[in-house]
């Protein structure tokens, strides 16, 4: 029995600029909202404790020449009594197909990251789509567009050589995204962005994420997900890089 069997006609296949799925949610061409909801904790006492939480959810809605899908995702985590994980993000994606190859999208997204010193970073993006290829489970997508990119930050810091305690700025984007069908009940995908900052030239964001769902019934899924985000100008004490891995089960609702 196939579990992820998703149909991907044109455009369904598209999601470049979403943030980080942890499963995949069925995309059916039927006009129906569907959504998919994630959950991972893990807690340790004694010589060392740590607490870790994380939530997601993701629905969509699709059709045979678009698709819109809204995202949510929540992390926090501790350690010795130290909060080392506290982020937030909401996101929104319209694609729409003009052609059997081509496509447009339009996105929206908002994050807030404490232990990066983003109380806001709020994100609107554009720009044509093409698919290098796409099966009844599988598919391969570019995209290129222009980005706007406002942060906010909790503590004034420098950047672009300037103290700051907000930065705007528009970014170009380069983006890929696939999915994989490995067997009837395993399935894997993963989305490479890159935003290059057209204000200061030189700096740019890179973001990485790969998902792997490994079905336990029609419903139920066990899923193991690496997000890598790396920017080259965080501001002064800041890590340039950041890398999360999630394991965790997910629900479907369809």
């Amino acid at each position: 029995m196939n579990f992820h069997k998703p149909s991907m006609p044109l455009a369904l296949a598209a999601c470049i600029c979403c943030t980080p799925a942890l499963a995949q949610v069925t995309i059916e061409p039927d006009g129906q909202w569907r959504h998919l909801f994630a959950f991972g904790a893990s807690v340790a006492s004694g010589n060392s404790d740590a607490t870790s939480v994380n939530l997601s959810t993701d629905s969509v809605r699709a059709t045979d020449i678009d698709k819109w899908m809204i995202t949510g995702r929540a992390l926090y985590a501790s350690s010795e009594g130290e909060t080392t994980g506290d982020r937030i993000g909401l996101g929104t994606q319209y694609n729409r197909d003009v052609s059997a190859r081509w496509f447009v999208f339009g996105s929206a997204d908002a994050l807030r990251d404490e232990p990066a010193n983003l109380s806001s970073r709020l994100s609107v993006a554009a720009g044509p789509g093409y698919h290098l290829w796409q099966r009844d489970t599988d598919f391969w997508d570019v995209s290129v567009g222009l980005s706007y990119t406002q942060d906010r930050f909790f503590d004034t810091t420098e950047i672009d050589g300037r103290q700051r305690s907000s930065y705007g700025r528009a970014e170009l984007l380069l983006a890929e995204e696939s999915s994989h069908q490995l067997t009837d009940t395993t399935a894997f995908n993963q989305k490479l962005r890159v935003l290059p900052n057209l204000r200061d030239t030189g700096a740019y964001r890179a973001e990485f994420e790969s998902n792997l769902t490994v079905a336990i019934n029609t419903t139920l899924s066990l899923t193991a997900g690496l997000a890598y985000r790396y920017n080259s100008d965080p501001g002064a004490g800041f890590e340039r890089s950041d890398t999360l891995f999630v394991t965790g089960v997910s629900v479907r609702l369809d």
